[in-house]
């Protein structure tokens, strides 16, 4: 049955700040990077049209390879270790009771750290003579790395220091945990079913989509993460080579190329780049999501 006109035309009206909001804040500044990525412009003068050298020179470009193993390094183990540990908290709060309120807002308040207090933070806790971090691991008996100067340990430190957000995830789990029919574990217990086997065949397919939901997001996040990183080692301190190669993420050398050495074409052509990277992880996961994912509306 055809939509009355009039309706049209309101569903229009009120989605037509939203429209002009994408075209003047996202596809219009895509088209442009787009159309600068195949120019040499640094915003003092008119840009020169050089067509495909940005993207030759950034797959010639030794920093590019780094700053993209850096960030996919990270991404890789940021991603599971996030999942799993904010699963586990979703879990413990699930048998919270009464209390779970309480623990809810106490493990959410870390996300509402701002990004540069978070690092400044960091850089105290992660100290490799005075941090207590390090301290904390001397009282079981191990040496603590010296995560913010050992190239070996920097990327991990971030890692960690990425884990202080990790609430968010923990409260999206647990709104799925509570979506999963009790009566499934009540007939899995009589069945003399074990928790692992419970949390494997019930929880996990019963929470599925969920996962697949903040396994997207919080990768894309992590393939664009800048701020901590750069507020720790590329500030106001100079940083050695090493130190700075290891902790040189994709954003911070777009960045770096953008602003410090105003070559703002090249610096499209990075974000294209990137924007690829994105698609490509993405359409990968969404391939995988079809045969790990489970709706209740789907036939089994």
């Amino acid at each position: 049955m055809a939509r009355p006109r009039g309706d049209t035309r309101a569903a229009w009206a009120f989605l037509s700040p939203w429209v002009a909001g994408f075209m003047l804040f996202t596809a219009g500044p895509m088209v442009i990077s787009l159309y600068l990525s195949l120019t040499r412009y640094d915003m003092l003068k008119p840009g020169s049209f050089v067509g495909m050298d940005n993207y030759a020179e950034l797959l010639a470009d030794p920093k590019v390879g780094t700053a993209l193993y850096n960030t996919l390094f990270f991404t890789f183990l940021h991603v599971p270790l996030q999942i799993v540990l904010a699963l586990a908290l979703a879990s413990l709060l699930r048998r919270a009771g009464r209390a779970s309120g309480f623990f809810r807002t106490v493990l959410y308040l870390p996300v509402m750290t701002p990004p540069v207090a978070l690092a400044a933070m960091f850089l105290l806790l992660l100290n490799g003579q005075t941090g207590a971090i390090n301290e904390l691991l001397g009282w079981f008996g191990f040496t603590g790395p010296n995560w913010t100067t050992d190239p070996v340990w920097i990327k991990p430190g971030l890692v960690l220091m990425s884990l202080w957000t990790v609430g968010s995830t923990a409260i999206i789990y647990l709104a799925a945990l509570s979506r999963v029919p009790g009566e499934l574990y009540e007939a899995a217990r009589l069945d003399g079913a074990s928790p692992w086997r419970q949390f494997w065949h019930i929880t996990l397919p019963g929470i599925s989509g969920t996962i697949y939901f903040t396994v997207v997001v919080n990768t894309i996040a992590s393939l664009q993460t800048f701020t901590e990183a750069y507020a720790m080692f590329f500030g106001n301190s100079q940083v050695a080579d090493n130190q700075g190669d290891a902790a040189l993420f994709y954003v911070i050398y777009l960045f770096q190329q953008a602003f410090s050495s105003l070559r703002m074409g090249y610096a499209s052509a990075l974000a294209w780049a990137l924007f690829v990277v994105i698609a490509v992880i993405t359409i990968i996961q969404v391939r995988a999501s079809r045969r790990l994912v489970y709706y209740e509306s789907e036939p089994r």
